[in-house]
């Protein structure tokens, strides 16, 4: 099946909206004529939401948000609900990313939640899922693939096939300059597909996007997305650079 490749930047606590403006004039001067043959996100805070949206339009860029309440209002001091985000003219959300489980208490039935709210306001979700250092150290990194599978996509068995996401980020591997090579990504990501036409169905397995993150950067992105299973990248710190990350989405696909 042909997975259109997906390039998201996740810039996590950086820049101000008026550094967004001025990053997505230069990036989109850099991206001219830009790649049709791909997609491109960028999850950026929510003070920064309607700036960048403003800043791409026009332009086939997505922007997303990097968390969601799982309710449509009420009284939760400090969340943002899907419905807000929606309207603030954001196309996704990036979900249960390794920083929101290890930092703030982000748990498996807790991303499922956050799905189900998603989807029905028209967001697509980019559900992140990876291992520790210890527990690949200690062998399980399938198992607890596989745990993480189950808790986030539960109940959404009949969601329509590529209606989501999913990104690989093994947690020893981002921010941390190590990257997995490609074939120990390939090996994850051949998992997960495994994984969704077994659990869910074929055609899921089929349409779902799998992107790898973790030291992404415009030395290695042809190489990992040479693989078969890597649909794409979840990019962080080189993703806060136009020039480093316009390089990472012209990767060279011959």
């Amino acid at each position: 099946m042909n997975r259109k490749p997906l390039l998201a930047g996740n810039w996590k606590m950086y820049k101000t909206s008026r550094q967004a403006r001025e990053f997505f004039q230069d990036i989109l001067a850099r991206l001219n004529p830009f790649p049709a043959d791909r997609e491109v996100a960028f999850g950026v805070p929510f003070t920064s939401l309607e700036a960048a949206v403003q800043a791409v339009s026009g332009t086939p860029i997505i922007i997303a948000a990097q968390n969601v309440h799982w309710e449509p209002e009420g009284a939760f001091t400090g969340e943002v609900s899907a419905p807000m985000i929606a309207a603030a003219g954001a196309g996704a959300v990036i979900i249960g990313h390794s920083e929101r489980r290890q930092l703030f208490g982000e748990t498996g039935p807790g991303v499922n939640k956050k799905i189900k709210a998603v989807l029905p306001a028209g967001l697509r979700p980019i559900v992140c899922l990876g291992e520790t250092l210890a527990e690949r150290e200690a062998g399980l990194t399938f198992e607890v693939l596989a745990k993480q599978l189950a808790e986030a996509l539960a109940g959404l068995e009949k969601a329509a096939p590529g209606a989501l996401d999913l990104a690989y980020e093994p947690v020893w591997a981002i921010g941390t300059g190590r990257t997995a090579t490609p074939e120990t990504a390939q090996e994850a990501h051949a998992f997960i597909r495994g994984w969704l036409a077994e659990k869910i169905s074929p055609a899921a397995a089929g349409a779902t996007r799998l992107l790898y993150g973790g030291s992404v950067k415009p030395d290695n992105a042809a190489q990992l997305m040479a693989q078969p299973d890597i649909d794409g990248a979840l990019v962080g710190g080189a993703s806060l650079t136009a020039d480093g990350f316009a390089k990472i989405i012209q990767y060279d696909r011959s």
